[in-house]
């Protein structure tokens, strides 16, 4: 009996051995050579959900849980709060969008703010009290027009400023742990649990439902500059699209099995290099489009989980987490 459990033991020391020594390269990732995000520091605790500029590429806007909104004057180096009068009504504000001067807002429980000055004024927009759902995701896609989708999945349009709306989807598609909207108008949407995601497409009456690719539940799903779709799995799992199917997917990978078991989101700054944001400061680094990682260990020790990750450009980047986290990209060191 005790010999049949010591080789046991000794067999799983071997496999643990070979483990490392085959894969030692993906299972603690070693540090990337360039360390471009400087940590901003703003006068707030909130967690951060989404940042957009207006027409004038220095002023920006970030908006967060606790009725959080941030405004910048000079590119995103430094943040004040703006104050609005609620109610008293505490709000998480989910998303943030801007074309040109036009700005919108979005929230929980439901609230939408409409500016058409670059922010100098917000206004509260009216909505039906049958809205399906609370206003979750809100895209502006020109003069008085923009994009709405709720948290169960509903879609509408408005063209006239917030005064009336067009509903685009027929039905809903059920509770949304996050939602994502490409740049032609396409939308997908992972399940609360992570079940099963759905895609949404102009012209399409319902959401197209689809089965995740394996047992593991997602974490979180987005589309790259060429509209194609990615994936974060539980376990830190990650794949991309082949094509522009929404089903089209590469086999899984762990860039890093050691700790990558809190990855939260991605984005592509170019189209090879994918910056991938995680729990407790995780933050890996890909420059040959998802071949190799690499971690950016400057950011280790800050005590955040890193929620978003956003390019508004190859040279224009930040990171939002809890507690009023803000990384931003720094060209010049990269």
């Amino acid at each position: 009996m005790h010999a049949a459990f010591d080789w046991l033991k000794r067999g799983l020391v071997m496999l643990v051995a070979v483990l490392l020594t085959t894969s030692c390269s993906s299972y603690f990732l070693a540090d990337a050579d360039v360390h471009p995000w400087e940590v901003i520091q703003v006068p707030v605790k909130s967690t951060l959900s989404d940042i957009a500029f207006t027409q004038d590429a220095n002023h920006g806007w970030i908006v967060g849980s606790r009725n959080t909104l941030l405004e910048t004057q000079d590119g995103g180096s430094t943040w004040q709060v703006r104050e609005l009068a609620l109610e008293d009504q505490s709000y998480t504000f989910t998303s943030v969008d801007f074309a040109g001067n036009e700005g919108w807002v979005s929230g929980l429980p439901s609230v939408l703010l409409h500016t058409g000055d670059g922010g100098k004024t917000w206004e509260s927009v009216p909505l039906s009290k049958e809205l399906p759902g609370s206003p979750f995701l809100v895209t502006a896609v020109g003069n008085k027009s923009a994009e709405m989708a709720t948290d169960i999945g509903a879609i509408y349009r408005t063209e006239d400023g917030g005064r009336t709306w067009k509903a685009l989807v027929q039905g809903a598609v059920g509770v949304v742990r996050n939602m994502v909207r490409s740049d032609d108008g396409r939308y997908v949407a992972v399940s609360s649990r992570g079940n099963f995601y759905s895609t949404w497409a102009p012209g399409q009456d319902q959401w197209i439902p689809h089965n995740r690719q394996n047992s593991r539940r997602l974490q979180n799903m987005g589309f790259d500059d060429d509209g194609k779709l990615w994936v974060i799995a539980r376990g830190g799992q990650v794949r991309f699209s082949n094509s522009r199917s929404s089903d089209d997917f590469t086999e899984a990978l762990s860039p890093e099995f050691g700790t990558s078991w809190g990855l939260l989101d991605m984005a592509f700054r170019t189209a090879n290099e994918i910056w991938i944001t995680g729990g407790g400061g995780n933050l890996l680094c890909s420059f040959d489009g998802g071949k190799t990682w690499l971690k950016d260990k400057s950011v280790g020790d800050v005590p955040s989980n890193f929620y978003r990750v956003k390019f508004l450009g190859p040279e224009k980047g930040f990171i939002l987490g809890q507690d009023g986290t803000i990384l931003k990209y720094q060209p010049e060191v990269a």
